[in-house]
């Protein structure tokens, strides 16, 4: 068992576990002596200017297979985020680094009209937060995220934003005129509705209340809004599954689905230290259904498998999530956003 770990109070997690790519591996154990803790980190970005800003995918999983992610790292410190393992490739840690040190790329916009305007460039819904959240905290600042959405405005391309920020409602004069002509949907991302256990779990990340608040705003101005109920963690959240999906349905929410735990690679030993730093009770208990869900292991990256899990227990998650869709009669079959209103230079629009 890990030892237990002093936690940083507005941060996921206080392991600075070394990244895979690191030529040297540190590990935490218990020796008894008295440390003082290090000051609480503060948050710093550094400036990135890629040639590209575009990512593609060829992913069976995933409904899109274009993506921008306007920042590298998460200031939200969610300790479950399968995106953690990206930052050893900056040779950062995929702990506290990956949501203290973060890389914002303010060419974004800039970039992004170039690549639009290519003669060969075909046309399909990008996806804002594919990675990282599009409406983390430096948002405020850097306003990138709004850019590049005044941008796929101008063009009339669509996109799909997944966020568990109630930051998005700033932008609500873009996605209004989007929406009107199915340019746009608002993935809202959900995990739990206890606000203790968020504030540990996701601890930047907005409120629960507040983000089924903002299921109602963006309803109010009718822009689509569905959620994404990410993760289900077993044991500790997938007990909340039915409320879940009432709470935001009842707020507004057009359609509702649920993708299961993930440890990929270095979030696994993380999940692991703070489940024994805040839930050391439930810690085995938990782990033990996570490997039944993932074949006696912590993670299974096979596509058709990673995001639902495989066995007694993920088909049973299945059925009651199937069973609440069809109690609350959710439709699910909402229309593919619109593509064939693009227009790479960005065209004033017309009224006839």
């Amino acid at each position: 068992m890990p030892p237990k770990q002093p936690s940083i109070k507005g941060r996921g997690t206080a392991d600075k576990i070394d990244g895979r790519f690191n030529t040297h591996q540190r590990e935490l154990v218990e020796d008894s002596w008295f440390q003082e803790p290090e000051n609480a980190p503060k948050t710093t970005v550094e400036i990135e200017h890629p040639k590209t800003i575009i990512t593609r995918n060829q992913s069976p999983d995933l409904p899109f297979s274009q993506s921008i992610n306007a920042y590298r790292g998460c200031e939200h410190g969610c300790i479950y985020c399968y995106a953690r393992p990206s930052h050893a490739y900056l040779g950062l840690s995929p702990g506290l680094d990956f949501e203290t040190k973060l890389t914002a790329k303010p060419d974004a916009a800039k970039l992004l009209k170039k690549e639009l305007a290519a003669k060969n460039y075909q046309c399909s819904p990008i996806s804002l937060g594919a990675n990282t959240d599009p409406y983390q905290p430096i948002e405020r600042e850097y306003q990138i995220t709004r850019q590049i959405l005044q941008v796929l405005s101008e063009t009339r391309h669509p996109c799909h934003i997944v966020t568990k920020s109630s930051m998005v409602e700033r932008d609500i004069d873009i996605l209004q005129q989007m929406a009107r002509q199915n340019l746009v949907r608002v993935h809202l991302s959900v995990t739990t509705l206890d606000s203790a256990l968020s504030r540990v779990l996701e601890p930047r990340a907005s409120a629960p209340k507040r983000r089924l608040k903002t299921i109602e705003t963006l309803r109010a101005a009718n822009i689509p809004v569905t959620v994404l109920i990410a993760p289900v963690i077993p044991v500790l959240t997938d007990a909340e599954l039915e409320n879940i999906v009432k709470a935001v349905v009842d707020a507004g929410a057009l359609d509702v689905n649920y993708i299961l735990l993930r440890l990929p690679l270095e979030v696994s030993p993380l999940f692991e230290q703070w489940l024994h730093t805040h839930r050391p009770d439930q810690a085995q208990h938990i782990l033990n259904r996570i490997h039944d869900l993932r074949g006696g292991k912590n993670n299974d990256p096979r596509f058709g498998h990673r995001l639902r899990g495989e066995g007694i227990y993920a088909d049973l998650l299945a059925q009651r999530f199937r069973s609440i869709v069809k109690k609350l009669m959710i439709n699910t079959g909402l229309s593919p956003l619109q593509c064939d209103l693009f227009q790479p230079e960005g065209g004033q629009l017309t009224l006839f």
